[in-house]
């Protein structure tokens, strides 16, 4: 989760990715009512999340201005998530995925479907000056298939284990390589009004990304002078970050089963690696750390 595209948009919508749960709680409550159950102390009755639903939000994102940047920028950002005839749609990292399997009612969920994102990596708002004298790079719209599995009620009849890969290749012809990017996901709700998630994730990046993203050619210096970076050559396809995000969403009126309004924070660390680390746009100009904080309101219906 490297650079602004990791947009933290990615969970504006936080409290929505409860609906599997309390959805599935509640058909379990409908076939045996007199069944106990563990975990959260409240009741589960009809929820926003029984059938369709939709979540609509905006959030303000302070992250790096390009991978590898110690100059942070502030992006506003909305989005949409929802369910439609059991087809699920969910923002991730500056996109969108399309899961176009149902969870079952009960046992492991498998996620078959679509992401998609827009990679904006020096595309505009270089913070640095020096490295906006090498240029801008082309927007990347990254598509390929995104696969997972889900495991609920771990701790309670609420939380779940998600372990997800998506497999995205540019169709712009920007970096026209492949990437690769898995994550481990657990979610439990605190109390009926508040849910947290905590995710780790990487990426992987093949040589064709990796050399449009971090080589330096100093013949595409634009300032006065000498080139002030030196030459880098990225060595083939490799990992190129990988982090933890933490995120907390809180509904408005203490009850996430009713829809509304909610506010959603994250802050989110990556460490960048291999040549995204090395690169002198990282090493002399940037950080190898990149923070991630962010805002985000939400409504649910």
């Amino acid at each position: 989760m490297p650079i602004r595209q990791i947009t933290a948009f990615i969970a504006i919508c936080g409290l929505a990715i409860t609906a599997p749960a309390f959805a599935q709680e509640q058909d379990e409550q409908q076939d045996a009512p007199s069944a106990p159950t563990a975990g959260p102390p409240f009741d589960v009755g009809e929820t926003v999340f029984d059938g369709d639903f939709a979540t609509l939000g905006v959030g303000a994102s302070l992250s790096p201005s390009y991978t590898g940047s110690d100059d942070y920028v502030i992006s506003v950002l909305p989005v949409v998530q929802g369910s439609l005839g059991g087809v699920r749609f969910s923002p991730r990292a500056a996109g969108l995925t399309v899961d176009f399997i149902p969870d079952p009612d009960e046992g492991v969920g498998l996620d078959l479907g679509i992401a998609a994102r827009i990679r904006s990596n020096r595309v505009d708002d270089i913070e640095d000056e020096i490295t906006a004298q090498y240029g801008e790079l082309d927007l990347a719209v990254e598509i390929g298939p995104s696969i997972g599995v889900n495991f609920p009620k771990l701790l309670n009849p609420f939380d779940s284990l998600s372990l997800k890969t998506d497999v995205m290749f540019d169709v712009a012809g920007a970096h026209g390589g492949t990437v690769v990017a898995p994550s481990v996901s657990y979610f439990t709700p605190l109390n009926r009004g508040v849910a947290a998630s905590l995710s780790l994730s990487a990426e992987w990046a093949d040589e064709d990304f990796q050399d449009y993203n971090f080589a330096v050619d100093p013949a595409a210096f634009g300032g006065v002078g000498p080139s002030p970076l030196a030459a880098y050559d990225p060595d083939g396809g490799g990992f190129v970050s990988a982090g933890a995000t933490l995120l907390v969403a809180v509904d408005l009126d203490g009850d996430v089963t009713n829809g509304g309004l909610g506010l959603v924070t994250i802050l989110g660390y990556s460490r960048l690696l291999g040549d995204a680390a090395n690169t002198p746009f990282t090493t002399v100009r940037g950080s190898r750390d990149q923070l991630l904080g962010m805002l985000g309101l939400a409504y649910t219906f």
